[in-house]
């Protein structure tokens, strides 16, 4: 299977443009049902045959795999605690997988084609109120270091452009303009897609702050292109990045911060500020405005909150 497998991912790659974080998803996942067929195989997953076990490797191939194997692994995921919503990317990768098989002749039949899969809600996102972003924002100002420097830079640029953090782990010096009047950062998003976003002042100053104070003592190899780097002088990863915004959410009294809660903080403060529900949709790189649209709701929110707690008839 493993040959089938990569295969895929090379088609995802050349031929979807998926990104390297989505890559590495549908690896992880296909991997272990890979494992999970292949433990069935040596019996260890508890579907047998007449002689008590699947001959050895027998399902280490896409040629054997049933609907039943498959309705087993979802037993199985659902046995090992995984979320409603792990165990619908984990279903939905592995159809994905055997549709492509298909339509490449690889197996005459999709056996996946009738999979079921847990329905999952689509859950509101949480944004922080502008109080909370104010208060988050301020935590690396009572720190006078390189490192409390490029804190502040970071938390204001997330902030001011919405991106995702594997877009923002990506940016290099060349990816910022700060030009005055014309400041923008440009990003590859999903399938590969550029696009340019604005920054606002209070984040070009957090960013020429940065660049000139305190990256040069942080970024020790020459030719380092990364904006942002760790003590090391090395590129800053995904985890970097969250722990440092952990701590300085519980510095200031913030619970269940993430990255992403800035990114959702940000789409639902543009939509409040009355911006077009296209631009925010341009500015997010959201390729379908229905994911845009579901700001919106939260908008909503606000709005009620603001007529109950002002109108003098509202309870």
């Amino acid at each position: 299977m493993q040959p089938e497998i990569q295969q895929f991912l090379d088609f995802l790659t050349t031929e979807k443009g998926a990104s390297a974080h989505t890559i590495s998803a549908y690896r992880n996942d296909l991997t272990q049902f890979r494992t999970f067929c292949i433990d069935q195989a040596a019996g260890i997953g508890g579907r047998a045959n007449g002689n008590g076990r699947l001959p050895a490797g027998a399902c280490d191939s896409v040629q054997a795999v049933d609907a039943n194997m498959l309705t087993a692994y979802v037993a199985h995921l659902r046995e090992q605690g995984y979320a409603q919503a792990t165990v619908a990317r984990k279903v939905a990768a592995v159809k994905s997988f055997f549709g492509y098989l298909c339509a490449e002749q690889v197996v005459a039949d999709n056996p996946a084609q009738a999979m079921a899969a847990p329905r999952v809600g689509r859950s509101l996102p949480r944004a922080l109120s502008i109080d909370e972003v104010d208060a988050l924002l301020e935590q690396p100002g009572r720190r006078d270091t390189p490192e409390a420097q490029r804190d502040r830079a970071m938390l204001e640029l997330l902030y001011a452009t919405g991106v995702r953090v594997s877009e923002f782990v990506s940016l290099d010096l060349t990816s910022v303009e700060l030009r005055n009047g014309s400041a923008s950062v440009r990003c590859i998003g999903k399938g590969d897609k550029e696009r340019l976003i604005p920054i606002h002042d209070a984040a070009v100053s957090a960013l020429c702050t940065y660049l000139e104070q305190s990256r040069p003592k942080l970024a020790r190899r020459r030719g380092e292109r990364a904006l942002f780097v760790n003590r090391r002088g090395e590129r800053l990863t995904r985890q970097g990045i969250w722990l440092i915004l952990k701590n300085y959410a519980r510095e200031a009294g913030i619970d269940d911060v993430t990255p992403h809660t800035l990114r959702h903080s940000f789409a639902t403060h543009m939509l409040r500020g009355r911006a077009p529900l296209r631009s925010v949709q341009e500015l997010m790189g959201h390729a379908n405005i229905s994911t845009t649209q579901i700001y919106t709701q939260l908008t909503d929110d606000h709005i009620r909150e603001v007529y109950d707690t002002a109108h003098p008839r509202a309870s």
